[in-house]
């Protein structure tokens, strides 16, 4: 097996840092796409639930996992289960392109992480025939591609991810009015981001998406050192009004921000509870595979919940 950076170990390649090696971002998202489904094959469990709600008859470019062999052996056709979360999705991928996206303590970035994670996503909902949209934020909306599913729309995505950043802050209100300016139609939302910004800045962007019936999912960004607050124990810092460089005592350090982090942690998440979204901590050393079967849990859970309002 070549040593190439560009083409690593099958073995290691759901690991993050081995993953991160591959340049183009299309191969990266493909990668786990295959390695998600190849776990999924092993698995016990098939799809996206144990039930189905009905049978439609096999057209060619269906997943042949989902046949009903007995059904073929007994009529000599050939009938695909649909299950009941089985129905095509309007979707937005909302990624945070902020100065705070470009931290890493590894040899990648936040930002390099979630922009995997945005393309994985992207081409795992474009291959079960959802409807996929794009719309790249820092303090204001940048590049907007709205749900679409045809030829050539995926590759306009993985273009779109692959701009570099340009912005400092993020402002998740621009994005949100983008969405909504084009329509009350209810899909699912992911918001990939740090959320290393003011909960008061969030809530009202996100009310306003919950408010009008999306789905919305935030998957939270973060380096390993961000949540540990690792760093070197001989860190100084500059007095900015005397100009003096001061030592650091870490363990005070590391006490206040862990203090602060899990306060803004508990609001995120308490605030989260409140309106009805789906949160989770994705550390940029966990495998993305993870982002995937965070997706079919949440899809699941989705159905769970339409299936009883229907029979409220």
């Amino acid at each position: 097996m070549s040593s190439n950076p560009s083409s690593p170990r099958a073995s290691n390649i759901t690991d993050p840092v081995a993953l991160m090696r591959v340049r183009s971002l299309e191969l990266r998202a493909r990668t786990v796409v295959e390695g998600f489904w190849k776990g999924l094959h092993r698995s016990p469990r098939h799809g996206f639930s144990a039930e189905f709600a009905e049978y439609r008859q096999y057209v060619p470019g269906d997943d042949i996992r989902y046949l009903d062999w007995k059904v073929l052996a007994r009529r000599d056709k050939s009938f695909i289960r649909k299950f009941r979360e089985e129905t095509n999705l309007r979707c937005h991928v909302l990624l945070d392109l902020s100065r705070s996206m470009g931290y890493g303590s590894k040899s990648y970035t936040k930002l390099e992480y979630a922009r995997t994670l945005a393309a994985t996503l992207a081409m795992f909902l474009h291959q079960q025939g959802d409807e996929i949209g794009l719309l790249t934020y820092d303090e204001v909306a940048r590049d907007y591609l709205p749900p679409r599913h045809r030829s050539g729309h995926l590759h306009a995505i993985l273009a779109a991810l692959d701009k570099p950043a340009l912005g400092i802050g993020a402002a998740l209100n621009s994005p949100v009015d983008a969405i909504l300016s084009r329509g009350r139609m209810r899909g699912l939302v992911f918001v990939i981001s740090d959320f290393l910004t003011p909960l008061a800045e969030l809530k009202a962007p996100l009310s306003a998406l919950a408010a009008c019936g999306h789905d919305i999912s935030l998957m939270q960004t973060l380096d390993p050192a961000e949540i540990s607050f690792t760093f070197d124990s001989t860190v100084n810092f500059e007095d900015m009004e005397s100009g003096r460089v001061l030592p650091a005592d870490p363990d005070r350090l590391r006490a206040g921000y862990l203090k602060k982090f899990n306060a803004h942690q508990q609001g995120l998440k308490s605030m989260c509870d409140t309106l009805g979204i789906l949160h989770h901590l994705l550390p940029t050393d966990r495998s993305l595979e993870t982002a995937l079967h965070t997706y079919l849990s949440d899809r699941q859970s989705l159905g769970q919940r339409i299936d009883r309002k229907s029979s409220s």
